[in-house]
């Protein structure tokens, strides 16, 4: 069915859907299994120190013989480290974000690595596309996690970054499953990267008390908070409402910072202090009702996306 398709050939996958790379979920277990039942799984390194990383990384090859990669924030400490690892190892797909791609891509690229970035405008889809990328993730605002300021949301941004490039291009940020991966492909999409309904499944290294907290969400109950230090969607819990009364009331972006400390994504999505930990999720959890495992999702989006195509046919 994908054999021509763009994703699945620069990956060398059996389908275009790629887990995306979340903090404090996305270790070997999740990626192996995302990656032996056809898709790519990405380890994500943001939460991992370079030691962590490689720990996963060899793990990954003992599990799965299916093309992997690594998710690498390009903010924050121990770039340098993180990148060496990826190299040493010679994992061969390396998806960045939250930073300028011009930084890395080369370097990567020259030791025959294929660079995905992520980007939340047409103007940084232009910029990746310029640092050398070999494909774009274009991520909506109803993403989860660190997302972009302009709060562009999918149905808009990916129509709008298909028409600036020819790169294979992915979608991310609300995505579930068939019928959003159809839609997605409508819009101009090669493939799709899904985070929140990966991050509670069964091999997803978040919490239990996490996973559950989630599918217990309804629309509405999560928000883009902290836009003066670095946009981030959260579920409402008394963090949240800290955050938001701060913001409301004017904080600095020192207040802020004082507010936020250390640590709080892992403390709530690692941790599970449903209380005062950064519950990170995307609007779509609304749609997530149970825990399962990462093989059956993927084999549910394509089915749905099978399903759905037969019936746009007929029309």
């Amino acid at each position: 069915m994908f054999a021509k398709n763009p994703i699945c050939k620069l990956f060398n996958i059996k389908f275009p859907v790629i887990q995306a790379g979340m903090v404090w979920c996305s270790g070997y277990k999740l990626a192996s299994a995302v990656s032996n039942a056809g898709g790519l799984g990405l380890l994500g390194a943001g939460s991992m120190e370079a030691e962590i990383l490689e720990h996963h990384i060899k793990k990954m090859k003992e599990h799965t013989q299916a093309p992997f990669g690594v998710n690498i924030p390009l903010l924050g400490p121990g770039i340098e480290n993180k990148i060496e690892v990826v190299l040493r190892n010679k994992v061969p797909i390396i998806f960045t974000s939250a930073g300028n791609p011009l930084t890395w891509t080369s370097i990567l690229k020259g030791e025959d690595c294929r660079v995905i970035h992520v980007v939340s405008s047409t103007l940084y889809a232009q910029k990746a596309e310029a640092a050398g990328v070999d494909a774009i993730v274009a991520e909506g605002f109803e993403a989860g996690g660190h997302n972009g300021r302009d709060e562009t949301t999918s149905f808009v941004l990916l129509p709008s970054v298909r028409k600036i490039t020819a790169l294979p291009l992915i979608a991310a940020g609300g995505l579930y499953g068939g019928k959003s991966m159809l839609a997605a492909f409508v819009l101009g999409a090669d493939g799709i990267q899904v985070g929140s309904r990966f991050a509670v499944s069964e091999e997803s290294s978040a919490h239990i008390s996490f996973k559950k907290k989630v599918i217990e969400i309804n629309e509405g109950e999560t928000r883009l908070v902290l836009k003066k230090l670095a946009p981030v969607r959260l579920i409402k819990n008394d963090f949240y409402k800290k955050i938001a009364e701060a913001e409301d009331a004017g904080a600095s972006r020192r207040e802020l910072l004082e507010l936020l400390g250390h640590g709080r994504s892992k403390l709530g999505i690692f941790e599970g202090d449903l209380s005062e930990g950064e519950l990170e999720i995307g609007q779509i959890s609304s749609e997530i009702k149970e825990i399962q495992s990462a093989g059956i999702i993927l084999k549910e989006i394509i089915s749905e996306y099978t399903e759905e195509l037969k019936k746009i046919t007929k029309l």
